[in-house]
């Protein structure tokens, strides 16, 4: 049996759907094929619980030997979920980490997604030994974000609903990947409107690196040298699977003295295992 810094389970919960694996903390690559079940409609915790138990009974990691983080599309602070995106309301204010620990009978650590994609891609990817201000997004139904400084998470950023300041309306909702297929626009359309967005981070922020994930960074060469920014940018390493990763790496933490996201992501890229 591997050792608890060897392999962890993530668990990535979206909107549509749940994905999870083993991963091989040593360097981020999946030991399992993923596995993958559809968010249950309506999305209330009973329910994407027993889709949980369903990703982890398929890996057959049901056993709390091995550490077990989960990313979900929430603000989460110490456990607790603070929003909902694309899930049941009843998420808001909800004690999750706990109901999870006391669903599957094991400890886990519960993070936001875009958090976890981040340290991801800090411990394993593009982020790695960048030094100064890293923000990640991920491009999908929304924008998720992730800020790193010198290693450091930054937990529960929320950078995608920045309002553009003329229409006063979020600026996922027009430069998100979803805005791109519904409104069937050209990579060079979705790329002007991506323009306004990072070039906005740009002057808030003063990043050292922007890092680009969701799963539309695999057609990164489309539209990131469309862009035109002082800041470099590359898309994530990770893709799709960051958030499954990041799980996993944060799970380390489970096991540890930490109470927050970012002293478990500060663990997490400090170690050397």
């Amino acid at each position: 049996m591997a050792t608890k810094t060897q392999h962890a389970v993530g668990v990535d919960i979206g909107g549509t759907g749940i994905k999870g694996a083993l991963v091989d903390l040593a360097d981020g690559s999946l030991l399992t094929d993923r596995v993958k079940v559809a968010t249950p409609a309506g999305a209330e915790p009973k329910d994407v619980l027993a889709a949980v138990k369903v990703v982890l009974e398929t890996l057959e990691v049901t056993g709390a030997d091995v550490p077990l983080g989960v990313a979900f599309p929430a603000i989460v602070r110490r456990g607790r979920t603070m929003s909902a995106a694309n899930v049941s309301d009843k998420w808001i204010g909800f004690e999750a980490e706990t109901f999870f620990e006391d669903g599957l009978g094991r400890e886990i650590h519960f993070a936001n997604d875009a958090d976890v994609a981040g340290v991801a891609e800090l411990r394993y990817g593009a982020a790695k030994d960048v030094d100064g201000l890293v923000i990640l997004t991920t491009l999908g139904t929304g924008i998720g974000t992730a800020l790193m400084y010198d290693g450091v998470l930054i937990p529960n950023s929320e950078l995608g609903h920045l309002q553009r300041a003329e229409k006063k309306r979020d600026f996922e909702g027009v430069a998100a990947y979803s805005a791109m297929e519904r409104e069937d626009l050209s990579w060079e359309e979705w790329a002007a409107r991506l323009q306004r967005y990072y070039s906005h981070l740009e002057f808030l922020f003063s990043p050292d690196l922007f890092v680009v994930g969701g799963g539309v960074s695999k057609h990164a060469d489309r539209f990131l040298p469309l862009l035109d920014l002082d800041t470099p940018i590359v898309p994530a390493v990770h893709r799709n699977n960051a958030g499954i990763i990041g799980a996993a790496a944060l799970a380390l933490a489970a096991d540890a003295p930490t109470s927050t996201p970012a002293e478990a992501a500060t663990l997490v890229a400090k170690s050397t295992d």
